[in-house]
């Protein structure tokens, strides 16, 4: 305890020394004061204080920052040698445990996949939420993956839940394009990528015709790519999200990164069938 103590004094008069040497080498370089009287050698002196007490105040905070920076570690032979203090706990946020959903019966979930794979499409799922969370507007709320499918996601606010499906599918082989069909108050509207893939929007009633749900659909090398956002049923209340906001999103870099990974590496089974009209 006492060679602590020993240390601790010695670094002080260590920091004493710096700052006397910093401010007499620094201000032993300023002008002499002429010989003046009254106001003006006044005015000189407080000059000259304001930039003993500048230089003083920085050297200061170096030493201290040097001081507070550095802690003592020990070698191996027992003695002590400085080093630079850890960063403080903290990091990227964790993501957030996904919303458990029940199988329909006769229903798989994730929980059935094997480890490996299950652990493959959750880390799929949590890179996709942030992204999700960031092209998606407001109305959707706070975002969260669930346990149940590797596509499916949901958004809450104000107590209300919107389902929100993504998918990267892969097909086998090329088909053709989908056409939206304005028919029974779907409203259309079509986008291209930056590299001239057409995209398609749409807006649909749906249930009893009193809410609606938007969605995107386009075809990215060997997969069907779409995204649907769902109403509240119980609220009545429809998709918070434009085909213009979706259109805009498809163009996101951050959203086709997702693409092209799911694309590459999918987490969905392959498509048999293409249903016709969407």
């Amino acid at each position: 305890m006492e060679r602590m103590g020993s240390n601790e004094d010695l670094d002080h008069a260590t920091g004493v020394l710096l700052v006397r040497d910093a401010m007499n080498r620094t201000t032993a370089d300023l002008p002499a004061l002429p010989d003046l009287s009254g106001p003006a050698r006044s005015q000189g002196l407080r000059r000259r204080a304001r930039v003993r007490a500048a230089i003083g105040g920085g050297v200061l905070t170096v030493v201290a920052i040097a001081v507070a920076g550095a802690v003592a570690l020990p070698d191996s032979g027992g003695a002590t040698r400085i080093g630079v203090a850890a960063q403080p706990p903290g990091g990227p946020a964790q993501p957030q445990p996904p919303v458990h959903l029940e199988p329909s019966p006769g229903e798989s979930s994730m929980a059935d996949l094997p480890a490996a794979e299950r652990a493959r499409q959750e880390q799929f799922q949590n890179r996709a939420v942030p992204v999700l969370q960031e092209l998606l507007p407001e109305g959707v709320g706070t975002l969260r993956r669930t346990d149940l499918s590797v596509r499916l996601y949901q958004g809450t606010k104000d107590d209300k839940t919107f389902t929100v499906v993504f998918s990267v599918r892969p097909t086998g082989a090329d088909t053709d394009p989908r056409t939206c069909l304005e028919a029974k108050g779907r409203v259309c509207a079509k986008g291209t990528l930056p590299d001239g893939t057409e995209v398609i929007a749409s807006t649909s009633p749906v249930n009893d015709g009193d809410v609606t749900e938007s969605r995107i659909f386009f075809r990215y090398n060997k997969s069907n790519v779409s995204l649907a956002v769902s109403p509240h049923d119980a609220s009545h209340t429809s998709a918070p999200v434009t085909n213009d906001q979706l259109l805009t999103l498809a163009k996101d870099p951050a959203f086709l990164d997702l693409v092209k990974t799911a694309d590459a590496d999918p987490v969905e089974q392959e498509q048999k069938l293409l249903p016709a009209g969407e």
